[in-house]
């Protein structure tokens, strides 16, 4: 017979703990004086009363986590609509404007992939573009689109319906406009008028100048019917854009299918700078207003010169008056 407390293979368990193996008296098989524990001890649980260690007890998740693009919302897309000028014309103003849509989501920067990197290809344009949701357009801007031969092939070569806005302003004006912006890069410029002028005394246009030639907008608007329907294309007042912001962003709405959610209630006029801002959002502590580049106080030019080139562009703009179906009434 086998002794009162003698540990017997009977009463053992073998308990796995990782690669060890350690043996554990069975609680049936205490000794009587095993039973009476001693006063330390007396405050330590009993084994039954023990949890399982984790050392015992070994959960394992075997739950994949999510991927990474499962916690992004949405998926980058080509644009639906773009601005594709004019350069000084306002084309910053509405974008900005209208990106305050909650439907609108706008690429930050210009991407001149239509006219300096399409070698690099339509996957390379469409990862510039923010993640929108199904319901949401996709725009971006680059003014130097309006002018550049071969963008209206290459956008139509993407998409036949994509929709394009041009903002468009006096091209008196925004010769001045622009040439004051690239004065206030190189101040050593020539004067505007030995830029606009083979001979001013005769009233002669140098129309390689680019800020001359974009102004032509006759010549240019040409280049793109022969890719888009004209109502495919919404022109945009640069000079209603300061005076009824609300008023032409409702336009562009229309025109972009969109419920009118941006209204005057979003505007103010900075008297300071001349030009619209946009109110102060809830979540910011100041109102939104371009950068400094915008609304800066242009150069002044002579006056005869500037009549020489109001008659220099008058038969384009009434061309262009033609060809859209609107006057803007730049004489």
């Amino acid at each position: 017979m086998q002794k009162s407390g003698d540990p017997t293979p009977s009463c053992q368990r073998v308990l796995a703990d990782g690669a060890k193996r350690r043996l554990q008296k069975s609680l049936s098989c205490v000794s009587p004086s095993d039973a009476r524990p001693s006063g330390a001890e007396a405050s330590r649980p009993r084994a039954d009363q023990v949890r399982p260690s984790s050392a015992l007890h070994v959960v394992r998740n075997d739950t994949p986590s999510p991927p990474m693009s499962n916690l992004k919302f949405g998926n980058k897309k080509l644009p639906n609509a773009i601005i594709v000028g004019v350069k000084k014309g306002g084309t910053r103003a509405v974008l900005e404007f209208i990106r305050i849509h909650p439907d609108v989501r706008a690429a930050g920067t210009e991407t001149h992939f239509f006219d300096r990197n399409y070698d690099r290809g339509l996957e390379w344009y469409r990862g510039l573009m923010p993640r929108t949701l199904e319901s949401q357009i996709t725009m971006e801007k680059t003014p130097s689109y309006f002018v550049t031969k071969e963008t209206p092939h290459r956008i139509s070569a993407m998409s036949q319906n994509t929709k394009l806005i041009v903002v468009v302003r006096d091209p008196v004006t925004r010769a001045i406009s622009d040439y004051t912006q690239t004065l206030s890069k190189a101040p050593d410029l020539p004067s505007f008028q030995e830029l606009a002028f083979r001979n001013q005394c005769l009233g002669i246009v140098d129309t390689s100048w680019n800020a001359i030639r974009i102004g032509l907008y006759a010549l240019h608007l040409e280049n793109w019917l022969r890719y888009f329907p004209l109502a495919q294309i919404h022109f945009v007042s640069g000079e209603r854009l300061i005076t009824d912001p609300a008023g032409e962003l409702a336009r562009v709405q229309d025109f972009l299918g969109l419920k009118r959610i941006v209204t005057d209630k979003h505007f103010y006029f900075n008297r300071t700078k001349g030009f619209p801002c946009l109110k102060k959002p809830e979540s910011s502590g100041s109102p939104r207003c371009l950068g400094k580049s915008k609304g800066r106080t242009h150069v002044q030019i002579d006056r005869d010169a500037i009549e020489q080139l109001r008659d220099f562009y008058r038969p384009y703009n009434v061309k262009f008056y033609e060809m859209v179906g609107h006057d803007f009434k730049w004489d």
